[in-house]
């Protein structure tokens, strides 16, 4: 056997681990499972809804399925990622003026507030808007469905009509 020398040494497992500092935030909104009847019996499969912001402007929504929740997450990450917008905010802190949208059954009242107010929504509107960095608005859910990700898309296209 060959002496051992620095050009011919073995390296083993020297490479550092990789540490994602992601500049998202995230959060499951919805976790289901969703059942496809087959000859032989019931497939289920799992569909969950994430929200992803950086609380600077930037806010995301993604669905996806998989065998399992772990790989469903990564997956709904990965299409919320994909799914960004960029909200503009007044004094960084709410948005410029009254907005509404509707999404499918869900209808969402998104106004302004002065600062102190807080953001005083709830459900899943509550967390887009959190993770879009909104500090002061008064939100209200209109439609009268209580499906979240039908809610959050609405609020998302109330994002979207906000002018600068």
């Amino acid at each position: 056997m060959p002496p051992i020398t620095s050009s011919n040494t073995y390296r083993r497992n020297t490479r550092q681990p990789q540490v994602s500092h992601d500049e998202f935030k995230e959060r499951v909104l919805d976790n289901r499972r969703v059942t496809r009847v087959v000859a032989g019996g019931k497939r289920f499969r799992f569909r969950v809804t994430i929200v992803i912001g950086d609380e600077k402007g930037r806010v995301g929504i993604g669905v996806a399925k998989g065998l399992d929740v772990q790989q469903a997450v990564a997956k709904a990450k990965a299409d919320a990622k994909k799914n960004v917008i960029t909200v503009s905010l007044k004094d960084g802190r709410t948005i410029a003026h009254q907005v509404d949208a509707k999404y499918s059954a869900a209808q969402v009242l998104i106004k302004p507030a002065s600062k102190g107010h807080g953001l005083r929504a709830g459900g899943a509107v509550r967390f887009v808007l959190a993770f879009a960095g909104i500090k002061d608005a008064t939100a209200k859910v209109l439609g009268r469905t209580p499906n979240k990700l039908t809610n959050a898309k609405a609020t998302i296209e109330a994002l979207k009509k906000l002018k600068a």
